[in-house]
């Protein structure tokens, strides 16, 4: 089992490309998961602007978009990187994942110094709708806050693997609404939240399509019998046959997290409209003191689990795949 560190680290080839491996333990069935994907982008942007684009003195991403083309891979994989803007205050790269001769993930990632950050400011009174459940988060590692409750047992675990990095509190009293969710999250092994682990983070939480589904949502932390119970429900109505991969991922950064990373991250998940096999899902990233750490947006597909362990096929020579 490796670490989120250990997953996602990157190494320069040379001054505009790296190498990464993709380890199996951070997949969804045999594809690695798209958080953990982007969270390799964003250590590629945080080496790049470390390194070769050190004289910027711009740290920080405060803007991603990435366009998932094709299924990435367990195993090696290379980011080459172009310097589509270079300016005083802030800079863009084009970043492109390869894994073979496939261009499988392509995105722009926008880095900038947050601390130095200046200019108009307002308070725009923005608060989450319906309010989330309160939380003493000192109490949550114990399990003992009066209003969450640790989902020990998650549905499919062993094909959603990536996604038991982290432990994951739900309210006890269930979701506010079937079309949100609501989550404090931990790394299991003890790691800290940092700014690169956003993209993870951004992408972690129940997949809402299983709420709608005959038989009630397994993610349900209200039901006082064993949690196992929900995964044993979903498995008999043949939930675990779908995958939900990632069309595109965007994220919006508002707040530098410490460097020596923090405990603790609320997320609140919710889509406006699920229909056709595709869905959009909006996603808010709290610190503990209630201030927005990052926005993303998510367009997503929802597909029949096969096609993730389906083998490869073949592109032809205009590159578009076969399947």
């Amino acid at each position: 089992m490796t670490s989120f560190a250990q997953a996602t680290a990157v190494k320069a080839i040379d001054s505009h490309t790296y190498s990464a491996e993709f380890p199996t333990d951070w997949c969804i069935g045999s594809v690695p998961h798209g958080g953990f994907v982007t969270a390799a982008f964003l250590q590629v942007a945080s080496a790049h602007f470390r390194t070769t684009l050190s004289k910027q003195k711009q740290p920080h991403t405060i803007t991603l978009h990435l366009e998932f083309l094709r299924r990435t891979q367990e195993g090696p994989a290379t980011f080459v990187v172009k310097d589509a803007k270079l300016g005083r205050r802030m800079s863009t790269i084009h970043v492109t994942l390869i894994q073979g001769k496939r261009e499988e993930v392509v995105g722009y990632i926008t880095n900038s110094d947050i601390s130095t950050e200046e200019g108009v400011s307002f308070k725009t009174g923005y608060e989450l709708h319906p309010a989330p459940y309160t939380a003493e988060v000192s109490k949550l590692r114990a399990d003992k806050d009066t209003n969450w409750q640790e989902q020990k047992n998650m549905p499919f675990a062993s094909f959603r693997k990536a996604s038991q990095k982290v432990r994951f509190f739900f309210p006890r009293k269930g979701q506010l609404m079937q079309s949100l969710a609501d989550e404090w999250l931990y790394f299991r092994n003890g790691e800290k939240f940092t700014n690169e682990s956003l993209g993870y983070v951004s992408d972690v939480w129940p997949q809402l399509v299983e709420s709608y589904r005959s038989g009630g949502d397994p993610y349900n932390a209200k039901r006082e019998s064993s949690n196992q119970d929900a995964v044993t429900e979903g498995k008999k109505k043949g939930w675990a046959k779908f995958w939900y991969p990632t069309l595109l991922l965007n994220l919006d950064v508002k707040k530098a997290l410490p460097a020596e990373g923090v405990d603790w991250l609320f997320v609140r998940v919710r889509a406006k409209q699920i229909r056709n096999g595709r869905l959009d899902l909006e996603v808010v990233i709290l610190d503990e003191t209630g201030d927005i750490v990052a926005l993303s947006h998510h367009v997503s597909l929802v597909l029949g689990a096969e096609r993730n362990m389906a083998q490869r096929k073949k592109q032809d020579e205009q590159g578009k795949s076969k399947l």
